[in-house]
């Protein structure tokens, strides 16, 4: 049982392989300086864009430790993911990371990345309803408006070069400042409520209880006052602090009850 003191919540995800002894905090970035190249970042073209999400999914898969295909993590996680192909014309693809820290995210490409501590405190429905939100963000493309953001402000901010119009390999310590940038990022209220809303949709056209949006969001406000105030900021991250749990929890539970649907009767609050 992992000790909750430990367990942190930040933007991205990360895993381990079945031989690894022990989880891993999640690995923002390898610390080595890198030549800046030079050409404005006003140029950057949405197929360049395209080729950084790709380079930046790249690096963090190589280095977190991803749960192997036949990790009891992986298994489950292609178990509840089956038959999701696609969010709004964008492929997905789902790994898990094997980490201490407790979180999901995904990219604009279409990778949702999953943490094992996060399914370690999520029924099934519950971590469903968690991917059903962030595939949300990726088919609103709000994960596509964020990157670019994240990109322009951070990695790019000195510029990048690029010829023939092809991106330049980021540096490792470009793809840290990327990571630090995306950590730090908000998505806009209406954003997140439409992802959540995303989520809601996502249960109920899955054969799901909904209640289980609400029920997610309860064990992250547990999570969070168990970690105390050094943690609330990191613990916030996950679904960003616009609104904030308490009035997420509301206006999901709210939308249940007047739809008239039944709370899981072994259902467990954070009250």
């Amino acid at each position: 049982m992992k000790n909750s003191n430990f367990i942190k919540v930040i933007l991205l995800l990360v895993c381990a392989v079945v031989t690894v002894p022990s989880m891993a905090q999640f690995n923002l970035k390898k610390a080595i300086s890198g030549a800046t190249k030079v050409v404005s970042a006003a140029t950057l073209t949405d197929e360049q864009m395209t080729e950084y999400v790709a380079e930046y999914i790249d690096w963090m898969d190589k280095h977190n430790q991803v749960c192997a295909d036949d990790n009891e993590y992986t298994i489950r996680l292609k178990k509840l993911t089956e038959g999701l192909t696609d969010a709004d014309g964008i492929p997905l693809n789902f790994k898990v990371y094997y980490v201490i820290d407790v979180n999901a995210f995904a990219c604009a490409d279409g990778s949702v990345r999953v943490f094992s501590s996060l399914m370690d405190i999520m029924t099934d429905e519950e971590l469903l309803g968690v991917i059903g939100h962030e595939i949300g963000h990726v088919a609103h493309r709000d994960s596509k408006k964020g990157f670019r953001t994240a990109l322009l402000t951070s990695a790019l901010k000195d510029g990048i070069s690029s010829q023939g119009g092809k991106a330049a390999a980021l540096t490792d310590s470009q793809i840290g400042d990327l990571t630090e940038a995306l950590v730090n990022a908000r998505y806009s209220q209406k954003q997140e409520c439409d992802a959540d809303d995303y989520g809601y949709e996502f249960l109920k056209k899955a054969g799901k209880n909904p209640w289980s949006m609400a029920l997610s969001f309860q064990k992250l406000k547990k999570l969070q006052e168990e970690s105390g105030a050094q943690g609330t900021s990191k613990l916030n991250q996950l679904f960003s602090t616009h609104p904030d749990l308490d009035l997420r929890i509301k206006r999901m539970e709210e939308r249940a009850t007047e739809e008239g649907i039944e709370k899981p009767a072994s259902a467990t609050t954070a009250e």
